[in-house]
């Protein structure tokens, strides 16, 4: 059965596959912990790869089908290429909802990187995922993910029709055709419900400018005040070990723009 994001399988890449501001972070969680580590909405597999490429084994985790196989296609050509130290590369790649996911493996390490726990939309399904990770883990085990922190400026501008206004939102380069995309974003804050709807049209471009194909992608994510978030936590078994503001482990505080939190199980 197909999921809503599968429609981003092609394009997912496009916007965060050459994201690594997070990739250290998480490797070194992954290598402070007790193997095997376990990785939700792993997507197209950014930082599963960068794990498994440490020789850490791991298990990718998503619902799409689609970006497994985006994923499945990367492992094997690493795995042909001969260029990771790593062959085969320890990863394993299962397609699952994470709200109901059970897996035979438990884990020293549980993983939700690139504000992916976001994509949860109700109070309800918070707690499912975070209890189902819990009973997951080794005693002792750890969860690290990563959130935005809300901007009250961003909500006023977008709780409105205007806010729903397309804009120019980035470049980026279509890895297979190596032509220009022009990404254009509209985003729509629900305050009430505290839910962000945001659509995108990708525009692939030739070398004169001319719009050659015109992709259109769109979803839904909740937003989590901090303090939200350690009440989830605290409700589902997990005591808070750190709360950084960056992933050069910088302490969080009032000016911070992310949320990323290590938590034990207990």
């Amino acid at each position: 059965m197909g999921t809503e994001y599968d429609a981003f399988a092609e394009v997912y890449d496009l916007e965060y596959g050459t994201l690594t501001l997070d990739i250290d972070f998480y490797v070194e969680q992954a290598q402070a912990a007790q193997s095997p580590v376990l990785e939700l909405a792993c997507g197209t597999g950014r930082v599963t790869l960068a794990i498994a490429r440490a020789g850490i084994p791991i298990v990718g985790v998503d619902s799409s089908q689609r970006m497994l196989a985006v994923a499945r296609d990367k492992v094997a050509r690493l795995d042909e290429s001969g260029k990771t130290a790593v062959r085969p590369l320890p990863v394993q790649l299962v397609q699952a909802d994470m709200r109901d996911f059970d897996l035979v493996q438990r884990f020293g390490l549980a993983l939700i990187p690139a504000r992916s726990f976001l994509h949860l939309l109700d109070p309800a399904d918070h707690v499912q995922v975070l209890k189902r990770i819990h009973q997951h883990l080794l005693p002792g085990g750890q969860l690290a993910l990563n959130i935005f922190v809300p901007n009250l400026r961003m909500i006023a501008e977008h709780s409105t029709s205007t806010g729903q206004m397309l804009r120019y939102w980035r470049d980026s380069t279509d890895p297979e055709s190596g032509r220009g995309v022009k990404v254009w974003e509209s985003r729509r804050y629900d305050v009430h419900e505290q839910r962000i709807y945001q659509q995108f049209r990708y525009e692939e471009v030739d070398g004169d400018g001319t719009v050659l194909s015109t992709r259109y992608r769109g979803y839904t994510l909740c937003y989590i005040w901090p303090r939200e978030m350690g009440h989830l936590l605290a409700r589902c078994g997990f005591e808070i070990v750190d709360l950084y503001g960056g992933f050069d482990h910088e302490p969080f505080h009032e000016r911070s723009s992310e949320q990323i939190w290590v938590a034990r199980r207990v």
